[in-house]
Order: structure tokens, then sequence, then C-alpha cells
């Protein structure tokens, strides 16, 4: 290990990481595999990251399911507006992980675990994308529980196999993407229980202006310009297309036009600017 002078007394510089990008990889890789144990040792936070969405499924799907109309359906069959609603679900699911990502790197900050990763010669980003990543995991897993239950309650693709994977593949992006805003929070509080609540004060409104449980034009002009050009909108509607589902009516704005497009763009945005500064955060972060 390398001795610096500073103000007169020796300094124990942390090692430099080598190895370049393949080092990063695997590093990454290590981080991401150590996330999925614990949370294998832990499977209640599997469980409970379940229960809140099916618990969304059948709500919206029983309570709301006769009493809502999707523009464009003919009679009060309640079948319509569940196929319209699982595109919101699943990406209001794979969002909230966010909270969940935030609430881990605190944790991790609390204990001390951050300095002793950053006293090691590893890639500066590994540990965030290692935690990202499995975050990912966890996320996939729960789409597809989701999904299973979603048949159960009637929710079907009508578009093949392939375009429903190329679905699923959008929402995984999108809450990736998030899971990097979950990371800068976690990496910018003090405690668990405020990363919890920062992760997830302004999920509300992001998921709730937007297409995902009623359609944008039933609601006020400047909401549904919002709700347009939200991130979250996009994937939903892209989500709905390759799906198959009922889409309602459609707006002319350009992610309503091209939702897909505007999707993947929108998510290697949030990706792009988020990591970049919880790296940031993280070099210069102390527990």
């Amino acid at each position: 290990m390398a001795v610096v002078e500073e103000t007169g007394a020796a300094v124990a510089a942390a090692p430099r990481p080598r190895g370049g990008p393949l080092r990063s990889v695997r590093d990454s890789l290590v981080v991401a595999k150590r996330n999925l144990i614990r949370m294998m040792r832990i499977p209640e936070m599997v469980v409970f990251g379940l229960v809140q969405p099916i618990m969304f499924v059948v709500l919206f799907s029983y309570v709301f399911g006769g009493a809502i109309m999707v523009p464009g359906q003919s009679g009060a069959d309640a079948t319509v507006y569940r196929e319209f609603l699982m595109a919101g679900i699943f990406a209001q699911t794979v969002t909230f992980a966010t909270a969940g990502a935030g609430a881990g790197i605190a944790d991790d900050m609390h204990k001390g675990l951050i300095d002793r990763f950053r006293s090691l010669p590893m890639a500066r980003g590994a540990v965030l994308t290692g935690r990202t990543l499995a975050d990912l995991v966890q996320t996939a897993l729960t789409l597809v529980v989701l999904a299973i239950v979603a048949v159960i309650v009637g929710w079907r693709i009508h578009d093949g196999v392939p375009k429903a994977l190329a679905a699923f593949g959008l929402l995984l992006l999108l809450g990736y993407a998030f899971s990097w805003i979950g990371a800068l929070i976690g990496l910018s509080v003090r405690t668990p229980e405020a990363a919890t609540s920062g992760g997830l004060i302004w999920l509300f409104p992001l998921t709730f202006i937007s297409n995902a449980f009623v359609p944008s034009s039933k609601m006020p002009a400047a909401l549904g310009h919002i709700a347009d050009w939200n991130p979250f909108s996009a994937t939903v509607q892209a989500s709905r297309q390759l799906f198959g589902n009922p889409e309602g009516v459609v707006s002319d704005a350009w992610p309503m036009r091209h939702p897909a497009l505007a999707s993947i763009l929108w998510s290697l945005l949030i990706i792009l600017v988020f990591r970049t500064l919880a790296v940031r955060k993280y070099r210069s972060a102390t527990a």
C-alpha cells in the first residue's frame, strides 16, 4: 500500500484499482453476487417486495375494473380495463424498487460497509453497479410472479411472445435506470428510513400523473401534457403496444407516437445522468 506525506504525518493511501474495464466488470459482478446472497438469506425482503404489486393488481382489477372505462371500450367489460391496467402496474413495480435500492445503500453506509469497500482496490463504480444489478435480478423475479397473477385475473398478451419479452425488457431497463436514482438518494441521506421515504415520495406523483391507470386524455389539459412527456408513460405506452393491450385514445405528443424509442432514450438518459452523479457522490461519501 502506498504511503504519502500529508501535513508532516504518514497517511496510508487506498490502493488504486488496476485492470481497466474488465476489472470493473468483475468487481461489479462480485458485489452483485454478494447482494444476491444477502437477499436469499433474508427471504422476507423478496416476499414483502411481492405483496404490494400483487395487492395493486387485485385492488385495481376488481375495485376499479368495472368503474373505469377506457376510451373506445364498448360496454362495461372489466377485462378491457384489466388489460389496459397491467402495463402500468408492471411499470409501477419496477420503479418502486427504487426505494429498496436506496434503503439498501443507505444501510451499507450506516454500517460503514461503503467505507470498507472504498478502502479496497476496486473500480470506483463497482459497488453501485453491483448493487443495481442485484436489484435488477430481484425486479425480474418480481415481474415473473406478477405476470402470473395478472394472467389469473384476466390479462393476456395478443401479439406473441417475442414482443412481450421486448416489453418486459423495456420495463427492466426503466427499473434499472430508476435504481440509479435510488442509489443517489441512498448515498445522500443518513439513515435507511430516510432513504425509503425519499425514494417513495417523488414516485407517487410520477406514476399517477401518467397514463398508467387512466388515459391522459381524461386528465385536465396541463396534467395530460405532463403525463404524455413523463418517461414513465412512454414505457407504459410501449408495453401496451407490444403486449397488444388496449391503449385508449393516444395523444399526438412525440413520446406517445414513438413510445418504444422514447422509453429507451429516457432510460438511457436517466442512467447516464444519475450514474454519473451517484459515482461522484460515492467517491466523497462517508458513513
